[in-house]
């Protein structure tokens, strides 16, 4: 009988890394390891790290910190680190960080098993060294789908044509096409991410995930449409689509608008309740995609722009485009199809060079733009970064000044968009039911974890999973309280099914 050896992945960061850790679970399911949540349980925690800003490479450092304090006082033996900061650092991080017993980047995914194995026995894998993985796939985008040998976590590998195993165990993803991605939940709740694509072509000069993530690349529609359909018989009700860039999603598979092909038919998988698309670039919206966005049921109007800023100098420096009054257009253009459609987007302040008329600038825009959540970061320099060499960097302190100025108005005014709803009717997805509150949910206005929730008052009959049609009748912040509207006007969904 083999030994039983036990594996927890411990997720930092956004969604697409939660993507990365349940292929990273399936592959390990898939070679016998048994997934168990609790590090403290597990012979190798596996920390699956986040390296986009400092705070979160902090969180980072912090999460290996406390899974090798496990090696002294529970089953723990080892503990290794994957993800963004693994792959962005690799031995200068193991070097940095003893405390790990191995550093494996994005090449070492299709080998998981093996790599711990070998560190779980004693020996020694040969940490990560980085590269930029921008030059590991062609230039043109036409010709990365035939390039061969490239990890792309989320994917699944390619590089070795294999068939599928003829009985996968229980809760693993189907094969499809050569050699498909293994994906394992760790979380029985009823919403999953789908990775839509990976890498970035935007050359953005504050930000390194291009560096670390790559090239833009897109999944086939055949292997998105695959993982909904397994999803949804896992139950997953949502799905939310997610990449570093989704409105370039075909553009290396010969159609710039194949999203708008694919979400109709995401959204008829057999189960699936609402589709939401994260992660749209202002400069590369198209009218035809805010339609289908806005037009296609079970798709949610939820626009997750990425603006960073709306002052055009900062913009230029930034290496983006677009000015305040642009995109107030755009979103004026979104609510003339969808008058509650949801917009949320993050911005950075005290960028090099900003000026004080640059931040007044940026006040017209969030006072006149109605977000539903808004998240506001304070500029600091990022390793191997054009930003980073700018003159003109402006002092922390002011910095954190400005910071806590607009992270104040911008808390004040998605309070405000929370109370416009008053009255709304909502379609609420129940996540979860907690013994204080009650049904805890959102509606399509909100993402997970991100956008705030909905509280359901009287709603006895709702479960996870469940949409519950509602009236918003009080708020609370940026959350909002809502009363099931009476059975006979479909106020809740049997099996979440309109």
């Amino acid at each position: 009988m083999p030994e039983r050896r036990t594996v927890a992945l411990v997720t930092l960061g956004c969604a697409r890394n939660e993507v990365d850790s349940e292929e990273l679970a399936g592959r390990l399911a898939a070679d016998g390891w048994e997934l168990v949540e609790d590090a403290s349980d597990a012979d190798v925690a596996v920390v699956n790290t986040c390296g986009f800003v400092e705070a979160a490479k902090k969180d980072s450092v912090d999460a290996l910190l406390e899974a090798n304090d496990l090696k002294d006082h529970g089953r723990t033996q080892a503990v290794v680190a994957v993800g963004c900061m693994a792959e962005r650092y690799g031995k200068e991080l193991a070097e940095a960080l003893p405390e790990a017993d191995g550093v494996l980047g994005f090449d070492d995914y299709a080998d998981i098993s093996d790599r711990l194995q070998t560190i779980l026995s004693g020996g020694v894998h040969a940490s990560h060294t980085p590269r930029d993985r921008r030059k590991l796939l062609p230039i043109s985008p036409a010709e990365r789908q035939d390039a061969s040998g490239v990890a792309l976590p989320g994917h699944g590998a390619a590089e070795q044509p294999a068939p599928a195993p003829a009985d996968l165990p229980e809760g693993l993803a189907p094969a499809s096409g050569p050699r498909p991605p293994l994906r394992r939940r760790l979380d029985a709740g009823p919403v999953a991410s789908v990775k839509l694509a990976s890498g970035c072509d935007r050359r953005c000069s504050f930000c390194a995930i291009p560096s670390f993530r790559g090239s833009f690349i897109s999944r086939r529609p055949s292997d998105v449409l695959g993982e909904t359909r397994w999803l949804a018989e896992q139950g997953v009700k949502e799905i939310m689509l997610v990449s570093e860039n989704n409105t370039s999603y075909g553009k290396d598979l010969g159609d710039i608008r194949l999203l708008e092909t694919l979400l109709p038919e995401l959204a008829a998988v057999d189960g699936i309740e609402r589709i939401r698309v994260s992660y749209l670039q202002p400069a590369e919206m198209r009218p035809g995609l805010i339609d289908v966005l806005t037009s296609t049921e079970k798709v949610a109007p939820y626009f997750d722009l990425s603006f960073q800023h709306s002052a055009p100098q900062v913009l230029r420096a930034m290496r983006r485009f677009g000015d305040t009054d642009r995109f107030l257009g755009l979103l004026d253009q979104i609510r003339a199809k969808a008058p509650q459609a949801g917009a949320r987007s993050n911005f950075i302040v005290g960028f090099p060079g900003e000026t004080e008329e640059d931040l007044a600038e940026l006040e017209r825009f969030i006072t006149h733009a109605r977000l539903d959540a808004i998240g506001v970061f304070g500029y600091s320099d990022e390793d191997g970064t054009e930003a980073a060499g700018y003159e003109g960097k402006i002092d922390p302190e002011v910095v954190a000044e400005r910071l806590a100025h607009i992270s104040q108005l911008a808390e004040e005014l998605t309070a405000q968009r929370a109370e416009e709803r008053l009255g709304e009717t909502v379609e609420v997805l129940v996540d979860r039911i907690d013994e204080e509150d009650g049904p805890v949910g959102r509606g399509a206005h909100q993402a997970p974890e991100t956008d705030g929730q909905t509280l359901l008052t009287g709603a006895a009959e709702a479960v996870p999973g469940r949409i519950v049609i509602a009236k918003v009748v009080a708020t609370e912040g940026v959350d909002l309280v809502a009363e099931p509207l009476p059975l006979e006007s479909g106020a809740c969904t049997q099996g979440a099914a309109r």
